[in-house]
Parts: C-alpha cells; sequence; structure tokens
C-alpha cells in the first residue's frame, strides 16, 4: 500500500479561509490581521471584551520520555481537537509554534502527521508569521546594546567576564556555541567570550510566552539580567534602556496566530519554548483567548510529562492561574518496548517481556500527572499496525490497575474520527470533575528545596548533587530577591533521569545540578543538569538535505 507523506496529506486538503474560522470563533474581521487566505493574528485586546465570558475547559496533552519510535503527541492533540469537533463540542486547539532547528535537523516539524495536522503545513513549519525571527531580532538588539554600552565608556562598571546574556539564531549551529568577538582592533568592540543559544532558548521567547498583555512584556523585559557588575550587582535591560525598543519588534508577535487543522478546527499556534532547555508550553496569550472563545482547549506541553507537563503545571498554570481539567498521557506500543530494551529494528515484533520492562516508564508519568499533581488522567495508545491486541491488553491492564483507563487513538490514518474513543473518555474525566490540582512546591520554599522536589517527585530520583558554583548562584540569586521564582529544569528528555541511556522507570539515580541561572524577565531560576545544550547540533545526515522546492513553489521533503 502506497502511503501519501505527511506534506502530500497536507497539500490536497482544501482550506477553508482563515477569516471563516475566525467567525466561527466569533471573532470579528476587525480583530484579525491576515497574512494571506490561510493564517492570520488576533488582536490581543480581544480579550478586553471577553473578559467576563465563562472559560471553557482546559486539556492537556503530555507523553511519556521519547524515544525513537516515536510517540505522535502533538498528532494526538491535533486528533483529540478534531475528535471532540466531530462530537459537537466548540473546541480550540493551542500548540507551540515550530523551530527551524528541529525542522532541518533531526525532529521535523511541529504541524502533527497523517491525516492530523494543522495546516498550512510548510508555513508553519517554515518562518509562519515571523515571530521567532522577532524574537531574535529582540534578543540580538539587546545584545547589541549591552556590547555598545560596555563600548561607550561601561558607565554601569558591567564585568565583561560575568556577561550572562548571550546572542541568538533559531537553527543547530554547534559552531556558534562558544566564540569569541570584538576582535580586529578597538573600533570593532572589546574582545570577549560570548555565545549563542538557539532562538527557542531565549529568555525572551519564554517572556513572549509568559506575558499578559504589552505592558506586562515591557516590564518583563526590563528586568532582563544581561550580567553582572565588578561588584557583583546584577545588571538589567532597564538599566541599559532597551524595553521599549525589544517591545516594540515584539508587539506583533505578542498576537496569537490562528490556523485550522485538515478537518477546519480552529487552532492558535503561537509561541516555541524547548522543554528540555526552557518551559516548553504555548502562550498564555493564546491559551487565554482560547479558553474564552471555546469550550473546549486541546493543548501541548513539549516531551514528557516530567519536562513539559511539570513546567506547564508548576510554571505556567502557577503565573497564568490556569487550572487542567483533565491531562491525556500518550505513549506508543514500540515507544515502551524501546523503553524496555528492544532494538528500534525490532519494534515491529511482539515483544511482551520488553513491553512489561518497559512499561514503568508509562507508570511513573501516570503516577505524576494523578498523584503527584492530583490530576485526572487518560493514556492515549498511539496505534500502529504492527500493535498486537496481547500488547495492547498488557498496557490496559497495567494502567487500570492504576485506575487509569486507556483509549485506543488511530488519528494519524483516520483523522478525528479516529480519537473518539479518547474524546469521549476526555469529556467524561471533564465531566465528572475530580481534581484536586496541587503544585510540587510552594513559592516560599528555598531554591535548593525546589530543586530537590521535581528531582525526587516527579523524577523520582534519590536525592541532588549541587556543583560548588552552583551552590554558590543559588545563594547569590536568593540574596538578589529572585528566591521566590518557580524552577525551570534543564534536563534530557530521553529519561526520567539526567543520563540519556537509563530508560524505563529509572531507579537508584542521582541528579546533577552543574549550574543556575536567573531568567528574571520570565520569573523563573534555570537549572542545568547533565549535558544539556543551549544551542543543538545538526546530525550526520540533517533533515534540511531531503527538503526542496519545485519551480511553482511546492515545497517538498519536509515532515
Amino acid at each position: 500500500m502506497q502511503y501519501k507523506s505527511d506534506i502530500e496529506i497536507a497539500q490536497s486538503v482544501k482550506m477553508k479561509p482563515v477569516k471563516d474560522i475566525a467567525a466561527s470563533l466569533g471573532i470579528n474581521e476587525e480583530h484579525i490581521e491576515l497574512y494571506g487566505n490561510y493564517k492570520c493574528k488576533v488582536d490581543y485586546n480581544i480579550l478586553k471584551s471577553l473578559k467576563d465570558r465563562q472559560d471553557g475547559k482546559l486539556i492537556l496533552v503530555t507523553a511519556i520520555n521519547p524515544t525513537p519510535a516515536g510517540e505522535g503527541k502533538t498528532t494526538t492533540t491535533i486528533g483529540l481537537g478534531d475528535a471532540l469537533h466531530k462530537l459537537g463540542r466548540k473546541v480550540v486547539i493551542a500548540l507551540r509554534e515550530p523551530s527551524l532547528g528541529p525542522v532541518f535537523g533531526v525532529k521535523g516539524g511541529a504541524a502533527g502527521g497523517g491525516y492530523a495536522q494543522v495546516v498550512p503545513m510548510e508555513d508553519i513549519n517554515l518562518h509562519f508569521t515571523g515571530d521567532i525571527h522577532a524574537i531574535g531580532a529582540a534578543n540580538n538588539l539587546l545584545a547589541a546594546m549591552l556590547d555598545n554600552h560596555i563600548y561607550q565608556g561601561n558607565q554601569l562598571g558591567i564585568d565583561v567576564r560575568r556577561i550572562t546574556w548571550k546572542r541568538c539564531v533559531d537553527m543547530n549551529d554547534r559552531q556558534l556555541r562558544f566564540i569569541i568577538d570584538g576582535l580586529n582592533g578597538r573600533t570593532n568592540g572589546v574582545p570577549r567570550e560570548d555565545g549563542f543559544d538557539i532562538t527557542v532558548a531565549s529568555e525572551v521567547m519564554a517572556i513572549l510566552c509568559l506575558s499578559k498583555d504589552i505592558e506586562d512584556l515591557k516590564e518583563r523585559l526590563s528586568r532582563i539580567v544581561v550580567g553582572y557588575t565588578r561588584d557583583d550587582q546584577p545588571v538589567t535591560a532597564g538599566q541599559l534602556n532597551a524595553q521599549g525598543a525589544m517591545a516594540a519588534l515584539l508587539k506583533d508577535a505578542l498576537k496569537p496566530n490562528l490556523v485550522q487543522t485538515l478537518e477546519h478546527t480552529p487552532a492558535f499556534i503561537h509561541g516555541g519554548p524547548f522543554a528540555n532547555i526552557a518551559h516548553g508550553c504555548n502562550s498564555i496569550m493564546a491559551t487565554r483567548m482560547a479558553l474564552k472563545l471555546g469550550d473546549y482547549v486541546v493543548t501541548e506541553a513539549g516531551f514528557g510529562a516530567d519536562l513539559g507537563a511539570e513546567k506547564f503545571l508548576n510554571i505556567k498554570c502557577r503565573i497564568a492561574g490556569l487550572k487542567p481539567s483533565a491531562v491525556v498521557i500518550v505513549a506508543t506500543v514500540r515507544a515502551l518496548k524501546h523503553h524496555g530494551g528492544a532494538l528500534k529494528e525490532n519494534l515491529a515484533q511482539e515483544d511482551l517481556a520488553a513491553l512489561e520492562k518497559g512499561i514503568p516508564n508509562l507508570l511513573k508519568h501516570i503516577e505524576n500527572i494523578t498523584v503527584k499533581f492530583g490530576l485526572p488522567a487518560v493514556v492515549a495508545i498511539n496505534r500502529f499496525p504492527t500493535d498486537t491486541e496481547a500488547e495492547l491488553k498488557l498496557v490496559e491492564d497495567k494502567c487500570r490497575e492504576l485506575g487509569v483507563n486507556v483509549a485506543l487513538s488511530e488519528v494519524w490514518a483516520k483523522g478525528g474520527e479516529g480519537g473518539i474513543q479518547l474524546a469521549e473518555e476526555v469529556m467524561r474525566l471533564v465531566e465528572e470533575g475530580h481534581s484536586d490540582f496541587r503544585f510540587t512546591y510552594e513559592d516560599d520554599k528555598p531554591l535548593k528545596q525546589k530543586i530537590e522536589a521535581i528531582a525526587r517527585e516527579i523524577y523520582g530520583a534519590d536525592g541532588v548533587d549541587f556543583a560548588p558554583n552552583a551552590l554558590k548562584d543559588l545563594a547569590m540569586l536568593e540574596s538578589y530577591g529572585f528566591g521566590q521564582f518557580p524552577i525551570c529544569m534543564a534536563k534530557t528528555q530521553y529519561s526520567l533521569s539526567d543520563d540519556p541511556k537509563k530508560l524505563g522507570w529509572a531507579k537508584g539515580f542521582r541528579i546533577t545540578v552543574r549550574n543556575v541561572k536567573v531568567s528574571a524577565g520570565a520569573g523563573f531560576v534555570v537549572a542545568l543538569t547533565g549535558d544539556i545544550m543551549t544551542m543543538p547540533g545538526l546530525p550526520k545526515v540533517p533533515a534540511a538535505e531531503k527538503v526542496d522546492v519545485d519551480a511553482s513553489g511546492v515545497i517538498t521533503g519536509l515532515f
């Protein structure tokens, strides 16, 4: 049987004009800015007129720790939204924007797959409405103003050895991780060590996603710490008078982007921080708008529940005052067998022993959501043709032992129709309303204790080892008044531990925190573990080698 590629499926479906999608939500044309016929921005001022409208129900989609076998979290999110739409619910989907790094690297795009996609798929995966470029421009404007201040006399007394603000580019480029700039004479600046982050790891991205309006955006930008003075005092973007110009570059990027699924379900796609090195959630602005416009809002958080969902719940929900009504945990039989030690080339074969050994990874994520966070959950098994009935029954039995139902999802092949069983279980959980949502830690706990709480409760670690410089920096950050901030853990996505090789439900390990830094504008402290890099590199054969465009502008090779 000849299967169509994701991009071929996306290009074969006739889209509705996006102004019709907006109208289906009650958004007037005066509140939209068209970017062609099929994507638009929605003016955030519409929230003022919607402030008295009751919020819809928020559904969070998360997953097990990702594997090379694939889980299909975004595909499931989109398919669930389409299924709820088929069942007569007024649904809005809220997703992150794809970064060009993964698109051209290993992971590919982030617009779903098969018959559960958001469109126009090519536009969404390549530039979209320019939000990420605007974030990069604002980030690099601050970097330029910082270096110019030093060049023009350094009135603030900034220690050039303690500059923490990096430049950024939205591409996997390991060559730029550590650089020396300002070379070749006095007129070219002050020579110093520097480096680049990928744009989606920039604090500006986090700020955009956590800002409630333009004034909040400017205030957060002003609080960014760019480095420290010779007498150990933090230097902010506000002291460089950069926040106004940065906000001017971001004023349109702050407006959520509206598109549609293949089945014409409305979807906001806005903001794109990674979950392994940033907080991994779409914007508060888009989520709030979706909640005012829909009865059900289906959103996702990056990677597994130990990363994206933990940050969604401990950071985003804390800042925005959100409370999910239900959580979907996505898994595949193939991925669970990989967690149980099965080789990638053997995943199509029935292997109950490997599956039983790998299922505990799923069980830990169920425990995190239901026990640690107190939220009702359903497991969505993204079904593959090679899954056997015995394998599916084993997963279902193990989940039911924890009081969680399993729903098969076939949205990749069937679109919304393949997600009806999952949608019905989600609606049951929402209507029953059994939620006792709680955070992993309280605001007033010391930063060190907050990190230890995440490691012990969410990862299952025996404890945390802090590098001496990390302990020193934690004490320093608390002395500056940042102790009330939540924690954003930078950790490998492949394991519950900080070692990507420890699969399944890792036991008997400790987390090593090698460095900490403050994202004062975003309002959290980042704890870096393991070998996490804020600038990824390309693989031996990057996905970019397969992407092409023909004479009529038709793009191929995206996935």
